[in-house]
């Protein structure tokens, strides 16, 4: 983890994905190393689950915007998420062409 200026611990971005998906952290580790579009997700994920952390430190007048914001920005990571961790439980199955036999 690492400390953020104002002395807050802040989790790394794949630290963050396993916070979100406890039971499901290998698979979430590896798509986190083998694909590009996860990890990045997972970066985004982490930024704005900080944000959203922060929320209260701003003013009155834009806290709740911003709050709506983050959480929205949260729940459509965390579901485009999902659904990455669902495509990478199917496995394709291929049937071997059946060809005529020559006599």
């Amino acid at each position: 983890m690492v400390s953020g200026e104002s002395g807050s611990t802040y989790l790394s971005a794949l630290e963050a994905a396993e916070a979100y998906f406890p039971d499901q952290t290998r698979l979430v580790q590896r798509l986190f190393y083998v694909n590009d579009a996860f990890h990045s997700m997972c970066e985004d994920l982490a930024a704005a689950a900080q944000a959203l952390a922060r929320v209260e430190q701003l003013s009155d007048a834009v806290r709740e915007a911003r709050r709506l914001e983050y959480a929205g920005l949260v729940d459509a990571l965390l579901k485009e998420m999902r659904e990455a961790i669902a495509q990478s439980k199917i496995v394709m199955l291929r049937r071997t062409p059946i060809t005529p036999k020559l006599r």
